[in-house]
């Protein structure tokens, strides 16, 4: 699938690291290091722009490694990129570890995966068909 993209930033365009991998990884466009004290949050440019096809949506995803090792995620997981949105993806990062993070240029802070989605049409009603699950609903269905 083609997806047009405007590339404002100094790095080459995201990109898959392996044939199987479903993310293709989001860079810092910043100019100088960041630091990102403990509990703070900040908005964070890529310098990229995309057109999706309708019918589509871009999830931005936390990177495991920032979160196992510094505690950094994003605020809003997954965010949003709907298909008429045509302004620049910002990445809210969130450091929740207790020590100061250094974001530094093209650091890769964030993952992007492209899906499809329907819309739905609501069938307004008065009652559900029954399940086995029925109702339930946080833990419900056993810690194991």
């Amino acid at each position: 699938m083609k997806v047009k993209i405007i590339n404002k930033s100094q790095y080459a365009l995201p990109q898959y690291a392996t044939p199987y991998s479903a993310g293709m990884d989001l860079r810092a466009n910043i100019t100088e290091p960041q630091v990102i004290k403990p509990l703070e949050r900040t908005l964070v440019p890529t310098g990229l722009f995309i057109e999706l096809p309708q019918g589509y949506e871009a999830q931005i995803r936390p990177r495991s490694g920032l979160a196992i090792k510094h505690g950094i995620s994003l605020v809003n997981t997954p965010g949003t990129i709907d298909a008429d949105y045509r302004g620049e993806i910002k990445i809210i990062m969130i450091n929740l570890s207790n020590t100061d993070f250094e974001l530094v240029p093209g650091e890769r802070i964030a993952q992007m995966i492209v899906s499809r989605f329907e819309q739905v049409e609501w069938d307004e009603t008065d009652s559900l068909s029954d399940s086995d699950r029925g109702a339930g609903g946080f833990g419900s269905t056993g810690a194991r």
